[in-house]
């Protein structure tokens, strides 16, 4: 039966000889590999070189009969058909071969179940063996997985082709093909024709059942299995709308009356007529959402928008939620709530810290204007986050970008700390103020002498312990940085420089005694 299935769906299938060249009777083993041996470590075949040879070993298992399914397991495919030749014709185009099950899919028109069907049933025969088993990950992109083309031992026992591993240390599935009997040249000739033409993608079953149904006599199947439908006289349309029978519809038509053609009635009435049904069929399109829907719809939402959440399964999530999601919670005041008890610093397992957190939430935030009050004090807390975030890079920058470094040693800190602490107990003096005129002609900036020196920098100095530094930064304006440096010497200028600078940072507060 299984044959005679495989016969029906393939055009001229090819069944193998049973008997070699010795004339001695060969018995063909049914062709099924176990999961465990669908790998390319562990498969008994051997690696296709290219995809046109590989193609003769599929077509070989289509026509040969020997793949029943059903002998195993309970779904999947019935035998081998079309559609597979037709998914292992786009396998032998892909270099590495490593489809995406979306890519098998647009061009093939089928579900991700059907593809999937497909492919185990290449696997099961022995032609696709797993390189690399994809992988799908929650929140993150699939890998598809990668396969390797391989021929299976059955068919270099029923063409009668001789193979040899040519390095001992090399694996199996890597035995190159020396020779073929003769019995098997004229069967390995007809199937080159069937892997060099191009199988078409396969119509769908729907059409012919659809057909079936129509015609009570039943279709004709055409060669490749899809029934054809003819076309009765009665079916035939004109351009215009009209039958194309003996018999004339246009006795029981009448005009409109010339009142509403007048008034344009009749050209509304149809174009609201369309606005109507074109309104109803976007509403029908958008479909709304049940109780289940709405908590998958929760939990994504929430596994997007929560940081400790990400990576979680949605349906877990979805579930651990249910109870918000019932009562028409929203994700804004879900993260309200959050926020109102707070998360840990370190998380385990995000789906078992939301069920505890989440625990009789619905009963203390059981009405909408409680809900909106939390979701109040949620943002302003964003708010201040907010403000506070932005003072804090402000001050960094200030900190980065000034002349002033804060010293990453604490020993250094302490020392800076004390030095500030002995200009605060320092008291100023009454300085007699100097003449300031140095743009007058002939006038000289501080012409004093050398014994007279020690009277500025002492009246500088108890500025300096005072916290004031405009009597140096009044003489550097005044006669230039040489000439205060020569006055009052280097210990005095850098004192003064250090004082500036603290005073111009941010982060350091100078208050000095009176």
């Amino acid at each position: 039966m299984a044959r005679a299935a495989a016969a029906a769906v393939l055009p001229d299938p090819v069944v193998p000889a049973p008997e070699s060249v010795a004339g001695e009777v060969v018995p063909l083993s049914e062709l099924w590999v176990p999961e465990a041996s669908q790998w390319l470590s562990s498969s008994a075949g051997r690696v296709a070189l290219e995809g046109y040879s590989w193609m003769q070993a599929v077509h070989w298992v289509a026509g040969s009969g020997l793949y029943q399914p059903r002998r195993h397991r309970s779904s999947g495919l019935r035998a081998f058909n079309r559609t597979t030749v037709y998914i292992a014709q786009l396998l032998a185009e892909l270099t590495p071969c490593r489809p995406g099950i979306e890519y098998l899919m647009r061009r093939t028109g089928l579900s991700r179940r059907i593809v999937n069907y497909h492919l185990a049933a290449l696997r099961e025969t022995g032609l696709l063996a797993y390189v690399v088993k994809g992988t799908r990950v929650s929140g993150g992109p699939a890998q598809a997985s990668e396969f390797a083309r391989m021929i299976p031992l059955e068919y270099d026992a029923a063409l009668g082709i001789r193979t040899v591993l040519r390095d001992e240390d090399a694996p199996a599935y890597t035995r190159a093909v020396t020779g073929i009997a003769e019995a098997g040249r004229k069967l390995m000739a007809k199937l080159g024709k069937q892997a060099s033409r191009k199988v078409r993608r396969p119509r769908p079953k729907t059409s012919a059942k659809a057909s079936s149904k129509a015609s009570p006599m039943g279709t004709p199947e055409g060669a490749d299995g899809v029934a054809e439908t003819a076309v009765s006289d009665r079916s035939r349309c004109t351009p215009m709308g009209g039958s194309s029978s003996a018999g004339s519809s246009a006795a029981g038509t009448y005009p409109p009356p010339e009142s509403k053609l007048a008034s344009g009635a009749g050209k509304s009435s149809s174009r609201r007529k369309s606005r109507a049904k074109a309104g109803g069929q976007k509403a029908k399109g958008r479909r709304k959402l049940n109780r289940i829907g709405r908590r998958y719809q929760l939990g994504r939402e929430l596994t997007q928008q929560v940081e400790w959440l990400r990576g979680c399964s949605v349906p877990r999530i979805a579930w651990v939620a249910r109870e918000l999601a019932d009562a028409g919670w929203t994700v804004t005041e879900v993260l309200a709530w959050l926020h109102l008890r707070g998360t840990a610093e370190k998380v385990y397992r995000g789906s078992g810290l939301l069920a505890v957190l989440l625990a009789n939430a619905e009963n203390v935030l059981d009405t909408p204007a409680k809900r909106a009050d939390a979701i109040a004090r949620w943002r302003g807390a964003q708010e201040a986050q907010r403000r506070h975030d932005i003072e804090r890079v402000r001050a960094e920058r200030e900190r980065y970008e000034g002349d002033w470094q804060n010293p990453a040693s604490r020993a250094v800190r302490s020392q800076v700390n004390d030095a500030v602490t002995q200009l605060k107990n320092f008291s100023r003096p009454v300085v007699q103020d100097l003449p300031d005129d140095s743009s007058a002609p002939g006038a000289a900036c501080y012409e004093v002498g050398d014994s007279e020196f020690e009277d500025i920098r002492a009246a500088a100095l108890a500025e300096l312990e005072a916290g004031d530094t405009s009597l140096i930064t009044d003489t550097i304006h005044g006669c230039g940085y040489d000439e205060a440096l020569r006055v009052y010497g280097d210990e005095l200028m850098s004192r003064a420089r250090r004082i500036d600078q603290f005073r111009r940072s941010s982060l350091t507060t100078l208050t000095f005694g009176a």
